[in-house]
């Protein structure tokens, strides 16, 4: 449990409410994959818009859960942000997928979901 995440943060905003907890974990599965499908598709379109609002959604969450790759969504996000033709963040891309997939995973068995 918590390899790939961490609850701190989570159990500090739920004042330990294992209900809460529980609900906010659903809504990191329900939210996350969609988003990082999002993002995904944005980058490999180079649809600078798009990856700028699918990483931004995604950033307090990635936050939120601990998930140790912020930095490397705020990278995808400016290189949407502020159109970074020529640059490629598929390094960082490919990071901030590895972590959130490992994280959806291991909620869903953490959680039972």
């Amino acid at each position: 449990m918590e390899q790939h995440y961490k609850l701190e943060r989570v159990r500090e905003l739920a004042d330990n409410d294992q209900d809460f907890i529980q609900t906010l974990a659903e809504a990191f599965l329900e939210e996350m994959a969609p988003d990082l499908e999002r993002l995904k598709q944005a980058v490999a379109d180079l649809d600078y818009h798009n990856t700028y609002q699918a990483a931004h959604k995604m950033k307090p969450t990635v936050d939120l859960f601990e998930l140790g790759v912020l930095d490397k969504l705020i990278e995808v996000q400016d290189w949407g942000k502020f159109t970074k033709e020529g640059e490629d963040v598929s390094e960082q891309l490919s990071i901030v997928v590895t972590a959130i997939e490992n994280a959806l995973s291991e909620i869903k068995n953490d959680f039972n979901l």
